[in-house]
């Protein structure tokens, strides 16, 4: 229901005020319709069953717009005081201190976070229950420009020398540009040495295709040759959830996807937005992701092999 510039939903046993639903915070694109805070609540309502399963236990970082695109952005870290005392929170270490990290466990603090106009959900790749240890290790595959084809073509190279590895992978559009590789652990090894390993993987595959990929962290090294990002492998480092709206024009969501649908040429980095994500999730393209998390240390042995 709505009560003038407020709305109320309700969320399991919880009821989140909704604050100017009609208050616009991402534009359309080629003159479609522009978005409202409202829209990316119906949103998240409808597609809150997908998400929290890759939100529950992490501390997340938040994209805020409470101006929308034309507004300044805030990357939030730390829970402010006024957040309700129902959504969970973390308390965790960093550099001469500790940060409180906002935990999304379910829909009222997802809806909650939509209302504070938190548009993007970087989450952690480790819990909050053992957070030197992470359970997902990402590839971000970074295209110079706008050029899928050449993602698609990383992707698929990167798909088989994890398979040669025996590590289960799977593939998610970024809502940007690119895509991520993501490839479930088994939270067994700390974030040192998830990143070596990661960065083996993106050598040998850069060293295996020099014209096409690079490690280069600079881009004035990097030319025209997509970039193997390795960098979201460390502590307190964040990567976009699955199922997050991005902040761009369009509302585009960061989108679970098949290996097979790697070869439908309608695919590209913005293939989904908020009019047709959900769709995409009643598919589970990620169907059998958990349980499936793999300790390194077999994959390391084979690739030391491989690398001679």
């Amino acid at each position: 229901m709505s009560d003038g510039g407020s709305r109320t939903v309700r969320a399991g046993r919880r009821r989140v005020e909704i604050r100017r639903p009609d208050k616009v915070l991402l534009p359309g694109v080629d003159g479609a319709r522009d978005y409202t805070k409202g829209d990316l609540v119906d949103y998240h309502r409808a597609v809150a069953r997908h998400m929290l399963p890759h939100l529950r236990g992490r501390p997340l970082m938040l994209d805020r717009r409470p101006d929308g695109l034309d507004g300044p952005a805030f990357m939030q870290k730390n829970t402010p005081d006024s957040y309700p005392d129902w959504i969970t929170r973390v308390e965790v270490g960093k550099e001469g201190g500790t940060v409180t990290h906002t935990v999304c466990d379910d829909t009222a603090t997802l809806l909650y976070l939509v209302d504070q106009a938190s548009i993007t959900l970087h989450r952690w790749l480790s819990r909050a229950d053992d957070v030197d240890r992470p359970d997902r290790l990402v590839f971000d595959l970074d295209p110079s420009g706008d050029d899928f084809e050449a993602v698609r073509e990383a992707a698929r190279w990167l798909g088989e020398l994890l398979d040669e590895l025996a590590l289960p992978s799977v593939l998610m559009t970024t809502g940007s540009r690119g895509l991520h590789v993501v490839v479930p652990l088994d939270g067994g090894q700390d974030f040192d040495t998830v990143r070596e390993f990661a960065r083996e993987v993106a050598d040998t595959l850069a060293d295996g295709h020099p014209d096409r990929l690079t490690t280069a962290a600079r881009k004035k090294d990097r030319g025209d040759r997509l970039y193997l990002d390795v960098g979201r492998n460390a502590y307190a480092q964040t990567a976009v959830a699955p199922w997050t709206v991005r902040a761009l024009p369009g509302a585009p969501v960061a989108t679970p996807v098949t290996w097979e649908q790697l070869d439908d040429p309608e695919l590209h980095a913005r293939r989904w937005t908020v009019e047709n994500a959900v769709e995409q999730a009643a598919t589970k393209p990620w169907a059998g992701l958990s349980g499936t998390g793999r300790s390194l240390a077999p994959a390391r042995r084979k690739l030391a092999a491989l690398r001679g």
